[in-house]
């Protein structure tokens, strides 16, 4: 059973930076793709970042891209989101997903974190 543990979330303000964490409980695959999603309140959940395992490939969001950055720690099983520069419209709870591709990463993840919560004030 994998488990997805984000970590990092907080309360920041306008143009600040926050850092999130994923730890991934088990290493089963040696080729998980790994992305981070979004969930504002009245909104639909949606496509934040994704990077392969390997780093070899990483993809943004149109809103997120000069701003945000995901790396991964293959060592410690590890994937962070760099936010920088946020703004209020950047609150949401961030969930961390995994799955076998970075097409299934982006779309449909077999797997998800339980969330953490990320609030800008202006």
């Amino acid at each position: 059973q994998v488990h997805l543990v984000e970590s990092g979330g907080g309360l920041a303000q306008a143009g600040g930076s926050l850092r999130l964490s994923c730890a991934i409980s088990e290493r089963t695959y040696t080729n998980y793709a790994m992305g981070w999603f979004r969930r504002a309140p009245g909104k639909e959940r949606e496509f934040v970042a994704r990077i392969t395992w390997l780093g070899d490939s990483i993809y943004y969001a149109d809103f997120v891209k000069g701003r945000f950055i995901i790396s991964n720690d293959n060592t410690k099983n590890t994937v962070y989101l760099q936010m920088n520069n946020l703004q209020p419209e950047d609150s949401a709870v961030y969930y961390c997903a995994a799955g076998a591709t970075s097409a299934e990463v982006q779309i449909k993840p077999s797997h998800w974190g339980q969330g953490t919560q990320v609030t800008v004030s202006s």
